[in-house]
């Protein structure tokens, strides 16, 4: 079995592609050992010591070690430990933890009745442009709410702590949904 790495953005995080399917649905975000226990593979992970963070994308994990880790010393451990995993086919999760986190539709700000058309026109954006080209960084974004003008979302894996998730939030997705949406006129990071 051969599982390519690809640098990310994020100089604390590399992305690992087994070339098999990691999650069939939504993704799953690890920031603590303690969440991590639901995971046999995100626990393994964090047991090396130096990982900080575990993402599942589709077909990709990403890992996040300690700002100035030796990527070169770590790598061979996370790959043995995916390595492992992937090859005896062991689960994802644990049974009673099998619930995933599929982006949920619930957003974490109030959101007016009146936005509902411009809420679906945010929400077709991030999905079709956004979240695929994130996706190839080794992270996600996922949509949590839009109050008079601004759109909150949250980022995960490789963008969170991602010393450009604010050029990327301000450059790149805000100015997209603002020329899509003129009703946008700020995006931020919750």
């Amino acid at each position: 079995m051969l599982i390519e790495t690809e640098a990310t953005p994020n100089p604390a995080t590399l992305k690992f592609l087994p070339g098999r399917t990691v999650m069939d649905a939504g993704t799953r975000d690890f920031a603590t050992p303690e969440e991590a226990e639901s995971s046999p593979l995100a626990e393994a992970l964090f047991g090396l010591g130096d990982v900080t963070g575990v993402f599942f994308g589709r077909d990709f994990v990403s890992v996040t070690a300690v700002p100035g880790t030796d990527w070169a010393a770590l790598k061979p451990d996370v790959l043995d430990v995916l390595l492992d995993h992937f090859s005896a086919q062991m689960p994802l999760f644990k049974p009673a933890a099998a619930g995933f986190s599929v982006p949920s539709e619930e957003t974490e700000f109030a959101e007016d009745p009146a936005d509902a058309d411009i809420v679906v026109q945010i929400k077709e954006l991030i999905e079709t442009r956004v979240r695929p080209a994130v996706a190839n960084d080794g992270g996600d974004i996922i949509y949590r709410g839009f109050d008079k003008g601004k759109v909150f979302l949250r980022m995960q894996g490789a963008c969170a702590g991602c010393p450009s998730s604010t050029a990327t939030l301000k450059n790149g997705i805000e100015q997209l949904l603002r020329y899509y949406v003129p009703e946008v006129t700020e995006v931020r990071a919750v």
